[in-house]
């Protein structure tokens, strides 16, 4: 039995907060303290103001800091504090209004094109180089032009050209994250891809999005204060940070304290959103270190006839749960197809644990991987056929392969470190597969029941505590056994195990293959094991197949392999097998 560590604690909120941490860095905390304050004290202006932004005392005129005026008087007795306040709205809400817009639109292209890719890819990126190349000031001159100077429209328009920028940023993210394992699980556990985009890719892009908002907002500010410098979208006599720099500048000889206040504030402004950006970025990056990935998938499509005198048959094969029949796979290369997968044919009994071996490269688990649907991108079917039950599922569309993966057939992957979304707890994510599988009815009680009952039943004591828990707050073993019971979600009739003990040591991986043999035996599933290690083969399996160079060797019972073995690939993995045997002689 595993089990929890107790001292251990873990939070149960989904989301990950991108400013934890933050106090331990007493600069990023100082910025985000001066954004903050500033912000509030332009939004309550009425009634920290002391004065009407444009009540004037031409006695006062160019008067210093005194208790009536806080911060002086400009050339026309206004309160330079009064002005500051009620300037810093027109330039905090021109930069809201270009952020959202840069978020939105950002954020929404740069992950359509990167998860999607394919012909959304190629139609986005064209328009996000078109944006890039618009010259931004001359086309804000024109809507300020053409819209009365209105400030909303100048700073939409910044925020639609600036948007171009972020999403080539967030795309080339995204396709690196796309890669990830826990997307592969979210896939084979039937989730659409909004919702793969929205749960699982999202998440991981909101360090980086708040690094960029927080750039972008020290530029946006900046140009607001140009548009106002030059007496552009909020005209005098209406103040505004921009408006107050230029008056200051007129007088910057006679009184060079006002330049000093008001650029001062903006200056303030700007370098505490880069300092915040910073900060976050360090933050966030200390979160993710180590997290890693692999390649990109996709599904299945329409198996293409290769150039035999005999097409593969459409007849479902009368015996097995899972049949495969002259199966082919090929890659696209710069030197044209490379076939890795030649031919391959096999059949599956309910309740059997069929092992696939071979070494690195020998196709098994490509083959193991392609009858979920999740060949890499330039991977395709180039022939024959898969059998699921009775149902053809080679060449089946995305959609009707979402409704078999986790009900059906389901998979357990080789690291489950990476295979779990590292965002959300070990719960969040077991509830989600629970609900996505419609293997209970009721609400979150009967989900919560359900969880209990599948960490019980691959021996995790205290499903509770697991369930609270972050994938990093637990062992390699746990977390494989957590990646079974997700597997078990949806009651699968097949379950591909795809070198499940690799990473684990020898007493945690004998764990395992008795819990995969007491799963068989209690639900009578059949178990493909695509492993490279002949004692976990003769430890478990019924039968096998060995794989050499993408085609089958040799394939009969465990007991056939081992002690009766007929090709040479599979005598010399059998005597690469590491044994303590005697040895002959006297060693020195």
């Amino acid at each position: 039995m595993t089990t929890a560590d107790p001292r251990m604690s873990a939070p149960s909120r989904k989301w990950t907060n991108p400013f934890a941490g933050i106090s331990r860095r007493p600069l990023t905390a100082a910025a985000l303290a001066v954004i903050l304050a500033v912000t509030a004290a332009v939004i309550l202006a009425p009634l920290l103001a002391p004065h009407p932004p444009l009540a004037q005392d031409l006695l006062h005129a160019r008067g210093g800091p005194s208790a009536s005026h806080p911060l002086g008087t400009d050339d026309l007795g206004r309160d330079v504090l009064s002005r500051l306040l009620y300037g810093g709205r027109p330039a905090l809400l021109g930069v809201s209004v270009a952020v959202s817009v840069y978020i939105v639109l950002g954020m929404s292209l740069g992950i359509l094109a990167g998860y999607l890719r394919g012909w959304t890819d190629r139609v986005i990126v064209p328009v996000l180089d078109v944006l890039l190349s618009v010259p931004a000031v001359i086309l804000m001159l024109a809507v300020l032009a053409i819209f009365s100077q209105s400030n909303v429209a100048a700073m939409f328009t910044l925020g639609v050209l600036s948007s171009a920028s972020l999403a080539r940023i967030i795309r080339g993210s995204c396709i690196a994250l796309r890669e990830e394992l826990f997307v592969d699980a979210a896939k084979v556990s039937g989730l659409s891809s909004v919702r793969i985009m929205g749960r699982h890719i999202f998440p991981g892009l909101v360090g980086l999005l708040l690094v960029q908002v927080c750039l972008f907002s020290g530029i946006a500010l900046m140009v607001q204060t140009g548009l106002g410098f030059l007496g552009l979208a909020t005209p005098p006599p209406a103040p505004s940070w921009g408006g107050m720099v230029g008056e200051a500048a007129q007088v910057m000889e006679q009184n060079p304290y006002l330049l000093l206040v008001t650029g001062g504030l903006i200056g303030l402004m700007s370098i505490s959103f880069g300092l915040l950006g910073d900060g976050l970025r360090d933050l966030d990056q200390d979160r993710r270190r180590g997290n890693g990935g692999r390649r990109p998938r996709r599904p299945v499509p329409e198996a293409v006839a290769k150039d035999t005198t005999e097409p593969p048959s459409d007849t479902a094969p009368d015996t097995g749960v899972l049949a495969v029949r002259d199966y082919s796979i090929a890659f696209d290369t710069a030197q044209g197809p490379r076939t890795v997968v030649d031919s391959v044919s096999f059949t599956v009994n309910a309740g059997e644990i069929f092992g696939l071996v071979g070494e690195s490269g020998s196709g098994k688990t490509v083959t193991g991987l392609s009858l979920l649907g999740l060949l890499a991108p330039a991977g395709r079917v180039t022939g024959g056929s898969a059998w699921l039950a009775g149902t053809r599922i080679s060449g089946m569309p995305e959609r009707e392969l979402r409704r078999i993966r986790g009900r059906e057939i389901a998979l357990v992957s080789q690291e489950p470190m990476v295979a779990l979304d590292p965002y959300f707890t070990i719960g969040s994510q077991l509830g989600e597969v629970i609900r996505r599988t419609g293997t209970v009815s009721g609400g979150k009680e009967a989900v919560r029941q359900r969880m209990r009952e599948l960490l019980t039943s691959v021996q995790l004591r205290d499903p509770d505590d697991v369930a609270r828990r972050h994938p990093h707050e637990l062992s390699g073993g746990m977390l494989q056994r957590i990646a079974i019971a997700m597997a078990l979600a949806g009651s699968p009739t097949v379950l591909i195990a795809d070198e499940p003990t690799t990473a684990l040591d020898v007493t945690v991986q004998a764990g395992i293959l008795d819990l995969l043999r007491s799963l068989r035996d209690e639900r009578g599933m059949a178990i493909i094991l695509i492993t490279h290690d002949l004692g976990v083969v003769a430890d478990i399996c019924d039968r096998a197949i060995v794989m050499e160079k993408g085609r089958i060797v040799e394939d009969g019972s465990v007991e056939d392999l081992f002690y009766r073995p007929q090709h040479s690939y599979t005598k010399k993995l059998i005597q690469s097998t590491p044994s303590i045997a005697p040895i002959e002689g006297r060693v020195a």
